[in-house]
C-alpha cells in the first residue's frame, strides 16, 4: 500500500474523530445530556413511605460504625 494513501487516511481519520471529540465536549458544555424534566418527574411521584425509607437509609448509614 502507498504511504501517501495511509498518510492522507490517517489525517482524515484524526480530523473527523476530532470533529466529534470538539462535538460532544460542546454538547456537555452546553447541557445538552441534562435530563432536568425526568428528574423532577420523579421526585413529584415519590410518596410519603418512600421519602420516609430514604431518610431511615440514610440515617442508618450515617450512624453506622464498621468494625476494625
Amino acid at each position: 500500500m502507498n504511504s501517501g494513501i495511509v498518510t492522507m487516511m490517517l489525517s482524515v481519520s484524526l480530523f473527523l474523530g476530532a470533529i466529534a471529540l470538539i462535538g460532544i465536549m460542546w454538547a456537555i458544555k452546553n447541557g445538552q445530556f441534562d435530563d432536568e424534566k425526568r428528574m423532577m418527574d420523579s421526585v413529584h411521584d415519590d410518596g410519603e413511605e418512600s421519602l420516609n425509607e430514604a431518610a431511615e437509609t440514610e440515617r442508618r448509614k450515617k450512624s453506622y460504625k464498621p468494625a476494625d
